[in-house]
């Protein structure tokens, strides 16, 4: 009864479901990056940058190949950090600030890709690969509130211990 109890305490399931969100995060960031690096998403995603207001210029600059594979360096740069953060707390500040800033990106092509809504039946839908970037964001922000969570307690004890 006892190891039931224990293991389906809200904070024991609350530290699954975290952990879940966390590799699963990891591993879909991991995925995505790589495949940046094939001529397929590089012509997929060239759509969603050259009609954004703050990467319209990109083409002008790099190839498309160029740009997505930078796109794939930041995604698994992004996945690393996070799996690092499990052993190395401090790191959770920039892995949810950049999950954060990639999200509020992916998410800003919604508004800004012609053609990105359409009605089926009388409903608007979208690309939903994108949509997933809300779920995303939410945990990216949980990130970083740990972080500075756990700056506060660290710096409160670092006040009482100077006493």
């Amino acid at each position: 009864m006892n190891i039931r109890k224990n293991l389906f305490s809200g904070n024991k399931i609350y530290k699954i479901g975290y952990n879940i969100t966390q590799f699963g995060t990891a591993t879909i960031l991991l995925w995505i990056g790589i495949f940046k690096f094939t001529p397929t998403e590089a012509a997929s995603i060239k759509p969603l940058i050259e009609y954004h207001p703050l990467t319209f210029w990109v083409y002008d600059v790099f190839s498309k190949q160029t740009v997505s594979n930078f796109i794939g360096i930041i995604e698994i740069s992004l996945a690393v950090i996070l799996l690092l953060s499990i052993k190395f707390h401090f790191l959770k500040r920039y892995a949810g600030l950049g999950i954060i800033f990639t999200c509020l990106i992916t998410l800003s092509f919604l508004f800004f890709t012609p053609g990105m809504w359409r009605i089926k039946d009388g409903i608007p839908i979208t690309d939903y690969f994108i949509l997933k970037d809300l779920a995303y964001l939410g945990f990216g922000f949980i990130l970083l509130s740990q972080a500075m969570t756990s700056d506060k307690k660290e710096k409160d004890t670092k006040i009482l211990s100077s006493y």
